[in-house]
């Protein structure tokens, strides 16, 4: 297997940037999520994943202005704005910029709050996920009904970058060709997955179902431990880039890849494409390097 591409969100459900070299650390992907924009008014990270209360998101872009370092504080970004213009993260009126866009008071922030939360609904789409999960959950509802869980951020990660749950997620170009196969009408792109690894040389189908337990090496250094298989959401249905709404996309993992997830915090089925992983030892990796 080969590592096919790199890639790193430097704001929490911003879109990011594609790397031909990164250095991993044991929070994943050095400056991957190292920014969010936290909501004044209710104290909870800002995501994609509530595409009502955060339609322009997702039109949102960042890249470090400089090259992040193991161990140090992020250095700025460079913020690009749905209208095209630029604005950096230490400017000091950007909190005023990025609200009145968004037309919410935000924050950005590199630091998690203790015991901050973010929000994900559950369209209405069969088999995404446990119910007993999605009613343990629910902080409240949408105005079409859909219920709306709020989770800890980085709940299996470790602390200080604002990830959903994991410091690694990776996905195979297999996976993505096999739902491309399904569902010939609607477009599986990478973009749509948010992955810090693309994989390609793999066996067909949704190979990494079977990876879970297992450790494996990318390039000389980075070693990963594969935890539990990654469970999608709203997110991937949303229109982004040249990508349309097409919640076809997510029906279709949902139909074809419910996978039984084992882990106790999470245990149930759940519609999965990719995996999350662990990393056990940093180091650097490049595109094309391999993965054993």
């Amino acid at each position: 297997m080969t590592i096919a591409a790199i890639y790193r969100y430097p704001v929490k459900s911003m879109q990011g940037e594609a790397l031909q070299h990164a250095v991993f650390d044991e929070r994943g992907v050095v400056g991957d999520r190292a920014y969010a924009l936290l909501d004044v008014q209710t104290g909870i990270v800002a995501s994609a994943k509530v595409p009502k209360r955060w339609p322009d998101l997702l039109r949102f872009s960042a890249a470090f202005a400089g090259e992040p370092v193991a161990g140090e504080p992020a250095p700025p970004v460079v913020i690009t704005f749905p209208d095209g213009s630029t604005r950096r993260s230490d400017d000091p009126d950007i909190n005023q910029a990025l609200s009145s866009v968004l037309g919410r008071e935000v924050s950005l922030i590199t630091t998690p709050p203790e015991g901050v939360g973010f929000e994900e609904i559950w369209p209405e789409i069969d088999d995404l996920a446990p119910q007993h999960i999605i009613d343990a959950t629910t902080a409240r509802r949408e105005d079409t009904g859909e219920a709306i869980s709020k989770f800890d951020v980085a709940a299996f990660a470790p602390p200080g970058r604002f990830y959903d749950l994991a410091a690694l997620h990776v996905i195979t170009e297999s996976t993505l060709a096999q739902l491309r196969e399904l569902a010939p009408d609607s477009r599986f792109e990478v973009a749509r997955y948010r992955p810090n690894v693309v994989l390609a040389d793999t066996d067909p189908g949704f190979v990494e179902n079977d990876w879970v337990g297992r450790e494996m090496t990318f390039g000389d250094d980075v070693k990963v431990s594969y935890t539990f298989q990654t469970m999608r959401c709203v997110m991937t249905t949303l229109a982004q880039q040249d990508l349309p709404e097409d919640r076809d996309v997510l029906r279709t993992v949902a139909k074809h890849n419910r996978v039984d997830i084992e882990k106790k915090e999470v245990a149930g089925k759940w519609a999965c494409a990719g995996v999350y992983a662990d990393v056990t030892a940093g180091g650097e990796l490049r595109v094309g390097d391999a993965h054993t």
